[in-house]
């Protein structure tokens, strides 16, 4: 089976409560994520809770959360024709006192090495985006 895997890391002065908070309101993702043009959570931002996520020029897409730790870390799943995309989110404290944000993408299936590049092309411009975002919250 083809597999595509991606991490990428980035570290702020924004507080690991401020980029927490920003993953857990989905209703906010489009505010870091400009590919995202709508989302939607059915449940609690916790494992098990399912929802659906609108890429621009994508129909919906089914997500589901699998591994929720308050604070800390979230990781999701989806399904697709072809492949299964899983996303680990992870947010700590590093040397220094500053907050390190990783992104991890790993994609299973046929289509992996084809999806890959389109999935996480646009993730460091994310996370920028998301650090910044928690860094105003402060």
């Amino acid at each position: 089976m083809t597999t595509y895997e991606y991490e990428h890391s980035e570290v702020t002065d924004a507080s690991t409560d401020a980029v927490y908070a920003l993953w857990a309101d989905v209703t906010r993702w489009a505010e870091w994520d400009t590919s995202i043009v709508g989302i939607t959570i059915d449940g609690p931002f916790a494992a098990g809770s399912r929802g659906t996520m609108t890429i621009e020029g994508m129909p919906p897409i089914p997500y589901t959360l699998t591994e929720v730790t308050v604070g800390r870390s979230f990781s999701d799943e989806t399904a697709i024709p072809g492949a299964v995309l899983r996303f680990g989110h992870v947010v700590e404290t590093v040397d220094g006192g500053r907050t390190k944000v990783t992104h991890r993408v790993e994609i299973e299936g046929e289509n992996a090495a084809e999806l890959g590049p389109m999935v996480t092309g646009d993730v460091p411009e994310a996370m920028r985006a998301l650090v910044k975002l928690a860094s105003s919250a402060a």
